[in-house]
């Protein structure tokens, strides 16, 4: 694998993995859409905090996956979803890197959802 490319050009960009130590949630109207104590933490420089669930701890049931498609020149190419809520659609709330480049390897399709874009999305930390 290489490096990322934006790290060839900006080499002093910075992008920190963390995993959480409690568990989170992603709530919507009662309803939980995600919930794990394996998430994973990203904080990167210009950019809100993001938090990155397995897949297998998100209701993929309430997803629908769409042609939308970003890069990342620090982690690859990002895959959205729409998250249908009782009918509710929330278009491209949520995104996953299924390939990410290898110094992301750890976010590898875990899926993370769009907070600010979508107030009514809620994120619960409990110890």
């Amino acid at each position: 694998m290489t490096t990322a490319p934006g790290y060839r050009t900006h080499p002093q960009h910075h992008i920190v993995e963390t995993h959480v130590p409690e568990p989170v949630s992603i709530v919507i109207d009662d309803v939980v859409v995600a919930q794990s104590k394996e998430v994973v933490r990203v904080d990167e420089d210009g950019a809100p905090v993001r938090y990155y669930f397995p897949r297998a701890d998100v209701r993929m049931d309430l997803l629908e996956r769409t042609p939308s498609v970003t890069r990342c020149p620090f982690k690859g190419a990002a895959n959205y979803f729409t998250l249908d809520i009782r009918g509710k659609k929330l278009p491209d709330a949520i995104w996953s890197y299924e390939d990410p480049y290898e110094e992301h390897a750890g976010l590898k399709g875990r899926l993370a959802f769009y907070l600010e874009k979508f107030p009514e999305l809620e994120l619960r930390m409990s110890a």
